[in-house]
């Protein structure tokens, strides 16, 4: 009897060391992540407000995979709960549910995506323990497919408009009405309704508040303003990127900085992208309920507004083109709530420093995760594209789900 139980015991240590990962610097989880952002914004060109809630799908469907081996936090979805075999591969559990989730999304992508996945799966010991962990990733992913079946995207598109003052229509270069409007009908991955965390609105045309934020962005957010400084434009260039794809890069970074393990980075990034997700599904409906105009009309018909304050200027142009829906709340500085507040949570800190190159090259240095944020806030309106009132309701929505979702999703298990 003494016997069998040592052949047992050494069955199972080397089936943990065969599951345990290739070399101390590849992580499943971020390499997915990259996968995913580069296949979702960069190859499909989803917008950041669509693109997230498939991030959000694959990395909860990651978490839920790697955490039903790990069981140390609660499962996002109840059939991610104690259905793992304790050895099995968390690696190729996490890139299973990863590449069928992302292959559900984007099939047209999927001789890319299956390279990308062989390769995952030819980095680790051809052993039972990686087979049985392909075997829970795919659960995973088919529990996140049916449980997003039917959910609300791709519905109905497009935002009311309208002609008079305070109301919005679309407005240059293209003119183009939210073909993605539909996201403020999407099921929330969290929250219990998209109007949970609704705004108080914009300021009323006619009031001092609303004239002084009129005149900070005509004079600061104008193509050649003459109040902007280079360290402004920078910033708001460099914040013109997708927000989305910018905050997982950054989210990476800090990752192998601060070492983080799989285990860890399956619930860090289930926790950003899951409140980003939510937070995207609430300030389109926060659009949608305020119907709110963009600066450029705004400036260009001030004459209409009611507001002696305001002094309209018809050839006015914002530093970077407005985007194609309503002004309030912001979605930029929604995405910089979330992923902060997220970050915030996890790290158990607000101080967390980096440097960040974005795709045009543009470079920026912070030092803390309110220092990020709270650029961004100003950006928007150093962009042009948004009165300060929006930026800060689109900041503490993004905040204010985060810490709903910290507070419900992605806890240790007993608390």
């Amino acid at each position: 009897m003494k016997n069998e139980t040592r052949r047992l015991l050494v069955l199972v240590v080397s089936l943990l060391a065969l599951a345990a990962p290739a070399s101390a610097g590849a992580d499943t989880v971020t390499d997915w992540n990259a996968h995913a952002s580069n296949a979702l914004f960069t190859v499909a060109g989803q917008p950041p407000p669509v693109g997230v809630q498939h991030m959000a799908m694959v990395h909860a469907a990651m978490y839920d995979a790697v955490n039903s081996i790990d069981r140390g936090y609660e499962p996002y979805l109840s059939s991610g709960r104690g259905f793992g075999a304790f050895w099995a591969s968390k690696e190729a559990a996490g890139a299973t549910a990863a590449y069928r989730v992302l292959v559900s999304i984007v099939p047209s992508q999927q001789a890319q995506l299956e390279q990308l996945y062989q390769a995952s799966l030819a980095a680790l010991p051809n052993t039972s323990a990686k087979w049985i962990g392909v075997s829970i990733g795919g659960r995973a992913a088919s529990a996140m497919i049916d449980a997003r079946t039917n959910d609300g995207r791709f519905g109905a598109c497009c935002f009311a408009t309208g002609t008079l003052p305070g109301q919005w229509r679309p407005v240059l270069p293209s003119f183009v009405n939210d073909p993605s409007g539909w996201v403020r009908n999407v099921k929330p991955f969290a929250v219990q309704s998209s109007s949970q965390f609704r705004s108080d609105g914009p300021f009323a045309l006619t009031s001092a508040e609303y004239a002084a934020e009129f005149n900070q962005v005509k004079a600061i957010g104008s193509l050649n303003s003459a109040t902007r400084t280079a360290a402004q434009t920078n910033a708001a260039l460099y914040w013109a990127e997708n927000p989305p794809r910018t905050w997982n890069r950054i989210a990476r970074g800090l990752s192998a900085r601060e070492g983080l393990t799989l285990e860890q980075n399956a619930r860090l990034f289930a926790l950003m992208n899951v409140s980003a997700a939510d937070m995207a599904i609430t300030v389109w409906d926060d659009k949608a309920f305020w119907g709110f105009w963009r600066p450029i009309t705004a400036i260009r018909e001030a004459h209409l507004d009611g507001n002696p304050a305001t002094t309209a200027d018809p050839d006015w142009l914002s530093l970077i083109a407005s985007p194609p829906y309503p002004e309030h709340s912001s979605g930029a500085t929604g995405q910089a709530g979330a992923y902060t507040k997220s970050m915030e949570h996890f790290f158990g800190t607000n101080d967390l420093g980096w440097s960040d190159t974005n795709f045009a090259g543009l470079s920026r240095t912070y030092t803390s995760l309110s220092q990020a944020r709270d650029e961004v806030v100003d950006a928007r309106v150093w962009s042009g594209i948004h009165f300060l009132r929006a930026d800060v309701h689109g900041a503490l929505i993004g905040t204010n789900v985060a810490d709903w979702v910290a507070a419900n999703y992605f806890r240790p298990v007993g608390g």
